[in-house]
């Protein structure tokens, strides 16, 4: 049968006036449902000609209905402030709240070795997301121990080289490139580049797309402009002293964050330089904070939200409901890689 042929549980829901976790529980006879409310979804189904899957049945039934959401340590960092975190939980949250799901928030303890599947065994987990991923052997290790155990995880915001794991991930060094090129475009040729540290995987893959910027420019890279933070407000605002001290070999600044963005921003007004003293300057994620910047920020904006949303849709027990990842991205691969894409305001025009 093919996939636009099968009934939803999206369209069970709304032709019986009901959530789709009403529908999920009904379907799998879990939880206090009203009489009333029961038929009217089993007419629904049987009139939709809806049926699902054993796997699920057996998965509502016998499982606690939570999914895992492993948080990461960031040193000084308010981790719910931060905004991609917030939206990708919104995304997470939206989902798993549709499919009847409940998230438990895990949190890594600083210089914690990660026994993933402990968390399966011990917080009764029937799935899991996890954030903050890095790259270190024991990281790798307990991940692959999941894998070779079959327990449903998806790895967000992160990628493995030479690994099959689920991942869900934006276009980073693409990302780069666009906010790079930009630069380029509006006279800029040394442009200093503050990256996260590179134990992530997004920062060498932002790494990779301010070098092939600079590269299809023309531009010789320079690894005296390559400034290290933490992604934290605090990094930037740090740095912003080094830079203040080489404008005259800086003309603009390309951030891996609009936070470190930010903080380099408040650090030069802290010293004394004005706006019109600014180099020219692009962040990343496009948070909300980067429109009220002085000036507003350039920055290339992430789909957190709908990354959320995708990876809790891969980890949904009935196959059915895969359909809906489908929608987001068109294939069903193991990675997935969403898009992101440039917004250009006052802090990067030049010409």
């Amino acid at each position: 049968m093919e996939v636009g042929n099968i009934a939803s549980r999206k369209e069970v829901a709304e032709l019986a006036g009901v959530s789709e976790a009403t529908v999920s529980r009904v379907l799998n006879a879990t939880g206090p449902i009203k009489e009333e409310t029961r038929r009217r979804v089993q007419d629904a189904a049987n009139q939709l000609g809806y049926v699902p899957s054993a796997l699920a049945r057996n998965f509502a039934r016998s499982k606690s209905g939570h999914l895992g959401v492993v948080m990461p340590y960031v040193p000084k960092a308010h981790l719910f402030s931060a905004y991609f975190f917030s939206e990708m939980l919104s995304g997470i949250g939206s989902k798993a709240r549709d499919n009847g799901l409940d998230l438990l928030l895990l949190f890594r303890k600083p210089g914690e070795k990660m026994d993933y599947s402990a968390l399966f065994r011990q917080q009764k987990i029937d799935a899991c997301i996890i954030l903050g991923a890095r790259d270190d052997p024991d990281e790798l290790e307990a991940l692959k121990r999941l894998q070779e155990e079959g327990r449903p995880f998806c790895v967000m915001n992160h990628h493995f080289a030479g690994q099959s794991f689920c991942e869900v991930d934006a276009d980073h060094v693409e990302g780069s490139r666009a906010a790079v090129s930009h630069l380029i475009e509006q006279g800029c040729k040394q442009i200093a580049f503050l990256n996260g540290p590179d134990i992530y995987s997004n920062s060498t893959e932002r790494l990779k797309g301010y070098r092939t910027a600079l590269q299809d420019a023309g531009i010789e890279y320079d690894r005296e402009l390559l400034l290290e933070g933490n992604y934290s407000r605090r990094s930037g605002l740090e740095a912003s002293a080094t830079i203040a001290g080489r404008l005259n070999d800086i003309d603009a600044i390309f951030a891996a964050n609009d936070r470190m963005a930010i903080g380099v921003m408040q650090g030069l007004r802290e010293l004394g330089l004005g706006v019109d003293r600014f180099p020219a300057f692009v962040g990343y994620d496009d948070s909300d904070v980067a429109e009220m910047a002085v000036p507003p920020l350039s920055s290339v904006r992430v789909p957190f939200y709908e990354m959320g949303e995708l990876a809790a849709l891969k980890l949904i027990p009935d196959p059915l409901d895969r359909i809906s990842a489908l929608e987001l991205t068109g294939s069903a691969s193991i990675r997935e890689l969403l898009s992101t894409e440039l917004i250009i305001r006052a802090s990067s025009i030049r010409q």
